[in-house]
């Protein structure tokens, strides 16, 4: 598989080569401050209102934004330093995405939460043991000096403690009030400066009203549940990041006169040789200059068994040499490499936006700011009740902090990160925004034959009872040749174990076959007009032989299914699937095809028109159809499909169709792919109920009192975490694939 393996992707940073889309650029830059659903909407708006952006998305998981930038007509267009300042400009820190720099900023910001952590731990621990002895002391009289007393030593270790252990929430609330704008973090820093405000007001005055207890206890569980939650977001980050520990750091380059010297792998230019030794991983793609070994290319292939690799074999960056040590002619430099074209994929795919997304993002922008109203509205409420200031506030404390869009915001970009993650562990590199969403709504299959059904290789049939001496020699003959019948005969032969000896001189003549005479005589092997077979001599076979004034001997090919084909077929079939062929090659060939799979509803010698046609009559009979193909006539039925696959060894302009690409021998990605699709859906509507059953419980509690500040953040805290959790089960949950419903 080539680096065209992703013909259509979205890089941190690319420049499209083709015609049509030359002035358009794509930048992912990272921005830490991205906390709910209020700041997507923020961001994206920022940027979109700088000159030459066309579009914007922000991922609140990853807390990443891609922009799309289009070149203006005198030239311009804006850069990285643009688009940072116009985010600066609304109160958001950002740069562009390093690799790697994203997981260590992460580990950061959790290594930077636990100390604070345990300061607010420590505080609220101590603070609640004295709040017990006033507890305790008021109901057996005790002194008002000595309570008093207690409250200003509660205050000394409170205060202190807040400012130190509040300070994640209190930056993020001033970058957002500085830019006029709200997020997240807002309600909880005035729920935790007011409730801190009022318990040192009431201590000032006297009074027994005075809640430090609950002020460092409420940013105790806030820090526990940030903590958990940016610990939950690491573990949630997508396989595009998990790709970096994958990719060989140095190299060993070998000069011209023979020397060694270790380079950065990301230095290494075109033409260079690079030595792998065995155990190490290949730095960069290229071709094999010297050396034989076995390398393992399960991360490109899914395949465990380790190929076999010689002299002008092409290998890929981050696969493994198993044996003998390798010297490699860099062909691709390090950000062109298959690994990295794969890893910028999988970021585009991660931080698209489906229609559940979009919906959540909406609904998380609407109600950030129902939540000030709703703090208001009940601190005045309970007012107009006569419950005095204090009674009042503490109400609306507990209301601003409930009402966290966090956890509605989290639903869907949580589920869809792991199911992404989830399927590239299997092989499959999911492309479109929405592409699963549709693939858990289809209710029928329609399959190409030729190298989706079937291997892309032909294979020599075995009935023909080819005796071992004319094998050999004539597969002698055919490694000269490249053509798909001569490789055929070549692996027949290398499959029985026979020996292929070199011949030199062999000619080879384009449209009729090859030709070699030695010891007097010629041989020669290809087309029935070549090699002089009759009309109606073996009328199956492809390739002949003949050797001197010898009989002339025909070779007949097939096509080889896919292992597991049958067993696929059979699955969706009895998931309830409707499953079809369509093919464009000769009927007699899609009808052993279709036998083998046991599909019954199959055409052959289809025009792309009339394929194209078969999807549209589907669609009208109110079928959702899943489209797998790979060849250049199956494009349009590809981008026709509701939802679309498409092998690694498709046409470019197949995989640029198809929502979602898969690698290896095996149909089995298909159905790992529908079931991940289907529990997709689910855990997102299932997050999309936590969320929303949250507030709908939590909220009218809160504005009724009966929900005090200390419980509002272990609930708030608690929503965030269940809904990245529940995700989470996604990644290493058994799934089965679930029986569908069928249109009439």
């Amino acid at each position: 598989m080539e680096a065209a393996l992703i013909n259509s992707l979205s890089p941190q940073r690319r420049a499209p080569a083709d015609n049509t889309t030359a002035n358009v650029e794509t930048i992912t830059l990272s921005v830490p401050d991205i906390v709910c659903g209020t700041c997507i909407h923020t961001v994206e708006t920022a940027l979109r209102s700088v000159r030459g952006v066309s579009a914007s998305r922000a991922n609140l998981a990853l807390r990443r934004v891609t922009v799309t930038l289009r070149r203006q007509t005198d030239g311009s267009s804006p850069d990285v330093p643009d688009l940072v300042a116009a985010l600066k400009a609304v109160g958001y820190t950002a740069a562009e995405l390093v690799e790697g720099a994203e997981t260590f900023a992460s580990r950061g910001r959790t290594s930077e939460l636990i100390p604070r952590l345990g300061v607010a731990g420590f505080a609220a621990a101590n603070i609640m043991l004295l709040s017990v002895s006033v507890w305790s002391g008021e109901v057996s009289d005790m002194d008002s000096s000595v309570r008093d007393l207690f409250h200003w030593v509660s205050a000394l270790i409170a205060l202190p403690a807040i400012a130190y252990a509040g300070q994640p929430f209190f930056r993020s609330a001033f970058s957002a009030l500085s830019a006029s704008r709200l997020n997240m973090d807002v309600p909880i820093t005035l729920g935790i400066i007011l409730a801190t405000a009022m318990s040192l007001f009431q201590t000032i005055r006297g009074s027994d009203q005075v809640y430090f207890d609950a002020a460092t206890t409420l940013v105790f569980f806030l820090l526990i549940g940030r903590a958990l939650d940016e610990s939950m977001r690491m573990r949630a980050r997508g396989a595009a990041e998990n790709l970096l520990s994958l990719r060989a750091m140095s190299a060993t380059v070998v000069s011209e006169d023979g020397s060694v010297r270790l380079l950065p792998a990301r230095t290494l230019l075109l033409g260079m040789r690079v030595a792998v030794a065995a155990g190490e991983r290949i730095p960069a793609d290229g071709i094999v200059a010297s050396g034989v070994s076995e390398v393992d290319e399960s991360l490109i292939t899914g395949e465990t068994v380790p190929r076999s690799v010689t002299l002008g074999a092409h290998v890929h960056a981050g696969t493994v040499n198993g044996g003998g040590t390798l010297h490699i002619r860099v062909s691709v430099t390090d950000e062109n490499t298959l690994l990295a074209e794969i890893g910028r994929l999988m970021l585009s795919a991660e931080q698209s936006r489906g229609r559940y997304v979009r919906l959540a993002d909406r609904a998380a922008q609407l109600y950030a700011p129902a939540v000030h109203v709703l703090g208001l509205l009940t601190f005045t409420i309970w007012m107009m009740l006569g419950s005095g200031w204090e009674v009042s506030l503490t109400h609306a404390i507990a209301v601003l902090i409930i009402t966290c869009p966090c956890a509605l915001a989290l639903a869907v970009p949580a589920v869809q990160v792991a199911a992404i993650s989830r399927l590239f562990s299997r092989g499959v590199i999911v492309k479109a925004a929405d592409g699963l969403e549709r693939m858990s709504e289809i209710d029928s299959v329609v399959f190409d034959k030729t190298g989706t059904l079937t291997l892309e290789q032909i294979a020599l049939a075995d009935d023909q009872n080819i005796e071992s001496g004319l094998l050999a020699r004539v597969a002698s003959l055919a490694a000269a040749s490249r053509h798909p019948y001569a490789q055929a005969i070549v692996r027949a032969a290398r499959d029985r174990g026979i020996a292929i000896n070199a011949i030199e001189g062999v000619r080879e003549v384009p449209g009729s076959g090859l030709s070699y005479v030695g010891d007097g005589h010629e041989e020669r092997l290809g087309s029935a007009h070549w090699a002089g077979a009759a009309i109606n001599q073996n009328v199956e076979a492809s390739l002949w032989y003949r050797s001197a004034d010898e009989a002339v001997i025909g070779f007949r090919f097939i096509d080889r299914i896919r292992p597991d084909a049958r067993e696929t077929v059979k699955t969706l079939r009895d998931a309830g699937y409707a499953v079809e062929l369509l093919s464009g090659d000769r009927p007699q060939a899609v009808a052993r095809a279709a036998a083998a799979c046991e599909v019954t509803d199959w055409q052959g010698a289809l025009r792309p028109s009339e394929k194209l046609q078969r999807i549209a009559d589907l669609r009208a009979n109110g079928h959702k159809t899943l489209m797998v193909g790979d060849g250049l006539n199956d494009a349009p039925a590809l981008a026709a499909g509701y939802a679309s696959m498409s092998p690694a060894s498709a046409m470019d302009i197949s995989q640029a169709a198809a929502d979602a690409v898969f690698q290896g021998d095996r149909l089995g990605p298909i159905i790992e792919t529908l079931k991940v699709a289907q529990a997709a859906r689910r855990m997102a509507f299932q997050n999309f109920a936590i969320a929303i059953g949250y507030n709908a419980v939590f909220v009218p509690i809160a504005m009724l009192g009966h929900v005090t500040p200390l419980v509002a953040a272990l609930a708030m805290s608690t929503s965030s975490i269940v809904v990245t959790t529940n995700a989470l089960r996604l990644r290493t949950k058994k799934l089965r694939l679930r029986p569908v419903r069928r249109s009439a």
